[in-house]
C-alpha cells in the first residue's frame, strides 16, 4: 500500500527539515481533488484529476492509490469513465493516508 522506500528517498531528496512541509502540502492538494471526486463535481476533469492524483501519490509512495488512479486515468482517456469505481479510489486514499500517518513516525525516528 505504501512504498516506504519511495518515502525515504523523497525525505532524503528534500531534506528532513522540509519533509513535513512536503507531506502537508501533498495531503492538502490531494484532499482538495478527492473532495471534488466525492462531490462528483467537474467530472469533465476526471482524467486530469486522476492524472494529478496518480503523480502525487507516486511521489509520496502511495503505490496502490497511484495504480488505481492510473487505471482510472486510462479508462477516462479511452472514453470509459463510467467504468471507474470512484468510491474505491477514494477509499484507497483514505486507508493509505491513515496507514501513512500511523506509520510515518517510525520512519522518521
Amino acid at each position: 500500500m505504501i512504498d516506504w522506500g519511495q518515502v525515504k528517498s523523497l525525505r532524503d531528496e528534500v531534506g528532513h527539515e522540509d519533509f513535513d512541509e512536503v507531506v502537508e502540502l501533498f495531503l492538502e492538494e490531494v484532499e482538495e481533488v478527492v473532495t471534488r471526486l466525492q462531490n462528483k463535481a467537474q467530472m469533465t476533469e476526471l482524467e486530469s484529476d486522476l492524472h494529478f492524483l496518480k503523480g502525487s501519490a507516486m511521489n509520496l509512495g502511495f503505490s496502490e492509490f497511484s495504480m488505481l488512479c492510473q487505471d482510472g486515468e486510462s479508462r477516462a482517456a479511452s472514453g470509459h469513465a463510467v467504468e471507474i469505481d470512484i468510491d474505491k479510489v477514494i477509499n484507497c486514499y483514505a486507508v493509505s493516508k491513515t496507514k501513512f500517518i500511523e506509520e510515518l513516525p517510525a520512519l522518521v525516528s
